[in-house]
């Protein structure tokens, strides 16, 4: 809380706290409605974020209609202003309806206080300067407001308690306390991945649940998260323009944050946390960006764990079309997608997703896959020095041992060259001698006359044969292998429906038919040329369908696993 306004800051200190006119108020969406505690501590976060505060701290007690405790190091208030925050529809966010446009801050509807005030007891305690003034203290209890001196450090403090003691049907509603302090700890957790420079420290009961220190993104994962989740992360960054807005100027969609690697995933899409210009919010069109820009990386049926914060023009963003904020509306919303998709996929083709293992030297154990590692991602120095059960390739890498599923390797190679064969490279194919014949349907019929060029670039060799029937003379080959013939009813398919994401799936199960085998003997030369080809792949650490095609073994955990000194002796 601060001296521009109970609900959040962005105004230079001890700029007054005024009433809105009734025309603004009408502008103003709903209002704020307090339906649950999480709702109070979102209100109460954003003030002290507006505020300028380094540190937030939170305290629930039981379901939080018991006690919420929210304090802060931010800009605190003067007495005349802290009196008057608590009133309705005062704020010094705006002046008028026109500045609802402009705003920078969490929060400008002003009614957020005198909401929380009216569903229960409000005690706030403010001081902006404690070296030139004593702090203010402001209880509204049962409709009466009570203003006292108080000594309180700079910043805020605003506790409330008994909410809803005079709303049982409201009360009954709630959920568990357990749910209701899980909802008030995903929120926290939403805003401290959404600004993860300040530090947030979260208590139940007592008893603090977590905190961050305010160090970054990392830190902030390993918080809320796991240390496996926040070592297995990159960081990504990337900016588009938009294009001119209504008045000519271009407008530019900053995005950037961490992507958890795709070996670390989650059953629904609820981890993809986004937050646009500070604010957390619920947009799925943003999430399923997210997960398109990691494509083929997730395995199926998975979802990513990503941190996704976005910058945009304050015009760009009317956060004014839900009472609780949750959701925005963005002017240009398919670019802002486009540029989020892209700026996801670019950052994980340059990442460095190679899963390395960690033996443990007992026959009870396997090699678990892991992220991490610096080697070289095209293998430029490895050599192949074995095979293991015909799948495996071991190979030496900068005193690192790979071991390289040549399936998952050679998936690989085949996907990124039938998908190059959609931008005109084109893809080797086979002959079938003699051909094999293939009844289709109308419609799909209809689509190997349509898309007679796209087929042919993905290796295909197709001659009427009377009908719906044809004639399947050649298949893709990539790397000398052939796909089956069978494979040209769903490549017709997925062309005519043009869905984008069907094919990706298509391409991956053409890749998955022609390649290596279990038991496919592999020369020395081949087997290079595989590892070659693979290191020249834009993603080559996954398979198609979200394997690994690598793992990595280093010199010191053989050396650990075999208590041997960590030397070449």
């Amino acid at each position: 809380m601060n001296d521009s306004g109970r609900s959040g800051a962005g105004a230079p200190d001890g700029e007054r706290v005024g009433e809105l006119d009734p025309a603004t108020v009408e502008r103003i969406a709903a209002g704020e409605v307090v339906t649950r505690p999480a709702r109070v501590v979102a209100e109460l976060v954003e003030n002290a974020l507006d505020a300028g505060a380094d540190r937030v701290a939170v305290e629930v007690a039981g379901d939080g209609t018991e006690r919420i405790r929210v304090r802060d190091d931010g800009r605190g208030m003067s007495r005349e202003n802290a009196a008057r925050a608590v009133d309705p529809h005062t704020t010094s966010k705006i002046r008028d309806a026109d500045d609802l446009r402009a705003s920078t801050t969490l929060g400008f509807r002003g009614e957020a206080l005198a909401s929380v005030a009216e569903a229960a007891t409000l005690d706030l305690t403010t001081n902006a300067d404690p070296e030139t003034g004593t702090g203010t203290r402001v209880v509204v209890e049962s409709g009466e407001k009570r203003v006292s001196d108080a000594g309180r450090a700079r910043g805020t403090t605003v506790e409330v308690t008994d909410l809803f003691a005079d709303r049982p049907a409201r009360e009954e509603s709630l959920a568990s306390p357990a749910r209701e302090f899980g909802r008030v700890s995903d929120l926290l957790a939403d805003y401290a991945l959404a600004r993860p420079e300040v530090a947030f420290a979260l208590s139940h009961d007592g008893r603090e649940t977590f905190s961050t220190p305010g160090t970054g993104t990392t830190d902030a994962l390993l918080a809320v998260y796991d240390r496996e989740t926040a070592s297995r992360s990159t960081a990504f960054d990337h900016r588009a323009d938009l294009g001119p807005d209504a008045g000519g100027t271009t407008a530019e969609v900053r995005a950037e944050g961490a992507l958890v690697y795709p070996s670390v995933t989650r059953s629904t899409r609820e981890h993809v946390r986004v937050s646009v210009n500070g604010r957390p919010v619920e947009n799925e069109a943003l999430a399923r960006a997210v997960a398109r820009g990691y494509g083929t990386l997730l395995p199926s049926g998975r979802e990513p764990v990503a941190v996704v914060r976005l910058s945009l023009p304050p015009a760009a963003v009317d956060a004014n079309v839900h009472p609780a904020k949750a959701r925005v509306a963005l002017r240009d919303a398919d670019a802002v997608a486009e540029a989020l998709e892209t700026g996801v996929a670019d950052a994980l083709t340059t990442a460095d997703l190679r899963r390395s293992g960690e033996v443990a030297m007992d026959l009870d154990s396997s090699l678990a896959p892991v992220e991490g590692g610096d080697a070289d991602s095209e293998f430029a120095d490895a050599s192949v020095i074995g095979r293991f059960r015909g799948l495996y390739l071991l190979c030496e890498a900068d005193g690192d041992l790979l071991v390289v599923d040549q399936h998952a390797a050679h998936e690989r190679v085949n996907f990124e060259r039938l998908r190059a064969a959609l931008d005109d490279e084109g893809v080797p194919s086979a002959e079938i001698d003699p051909p094999e014949t293939v009844s289709l349907d109308p419609a799909t019929a209809a689509a190997v006359e349509e898309h007679a060029d796209d087929l042919r670039s993905l290796g295909f060799g197709v001659e009427p044969f009377g009908g719906s029937t044809y004639r399947v003379t050649a298949v893709p080959a990539p790397l000398g292998r052939v796909a089956d013939p069978d494979a040209l009813r769903e490549t017709a398919d997925a062309l005519a429906r043009g869905d984008a994401d069907r094919r990706t799936d298509l391409l991956a199960d053409l890749a998955c038919h022609p390649s290596l085998k279990a038991g496919d003997v592999l020369s020395d030369d081949d087997a290079g040329r595989l590892l070659d080809r693979l290191g020249q792949c834009e993603r080559p650490y996954a398979c198609p369908h979200g394997r690994p095609t690598v793992l990595s073994v280093s010199e010191a955990t053989l050396a650990s696993g075999f208590e041997r000194p960590n030397t070449r002796r």
